[in-house]
Order: C-alpha cells, then sequence, then structure tokens
C-alpha cells in the first residue's frame, strides 16, 4: 500500500510541474521543460524513500532496490510519455 502511495505521489507532483510549467510558460515546449526537470526532483525524492526505508524500517538494501525501481519508473514513464508527446 506505501508503494502505491508513494507512486500516486509522484504522479501528483508531475501534474503539479506541469501545472506550473503551464502558468509560467503556457506552451507545449514549457509544459515539456516541466515533465523534464521533475525526473530528476523524483529521482532525489525515490533515493530519500529508499533511504528511510532502510534506515527507518529495517528493510535492506537489497530489499528495497526493486522497490526503488518501480516507485522511481512509473512516475518517469509516465513524464518521459508527457515529453514525447508535448514536444512534438
Amino acid at each position: 500500500m506505501h508503494m502505491a502511495m508513494v507512486i500516486g505521489g509522484g504522479l501528483v507532483l508531475l501534474g503539479l510541474f506541469c501545472l506550473f510549467g503551464r502558468l509560467w510558460g503556457g506552451s507545449m515546449p514549457d509544459l515539456a521543460l516541466a515533465a523534464k526537470a521533475f525526473v530528476p526532483v523524483w529521482l532525489i525524492i525515490s533515493l530519500v524513500n529508499m533511504w528511510v526505508g532502510v534506515t527507518k524500517a529495517g528493510y535492506s538494501v537489497r530489499d528495497e532496490l526493486p522497490i526503488l525501481v518501480i516507485v522511481f519508473l512509473v512516475p518517469a514513464l509516465v513524464a518521459g510519455l508527457a515529453i514525447w508527446r508535448l514536444a512534438r
């Protein structure tokens, strides 16, 4: 359940990035730039989530690594799809 909530939070954050891209620029390349800016921010947040799982929850890095991949990739793939669609 926690993993689904984190992924959902990532998708909401992507939406906020795109919203700010629309408010500040308004054009499609600005929205694509906002989605591009989301990816490194989401990577950092995903790594922090992994760190919390290892240090506070007691999981090993080996246990948390597949979760990190899934938690990062789902919103990042949605952002990549948005970049691909908006940059055309």
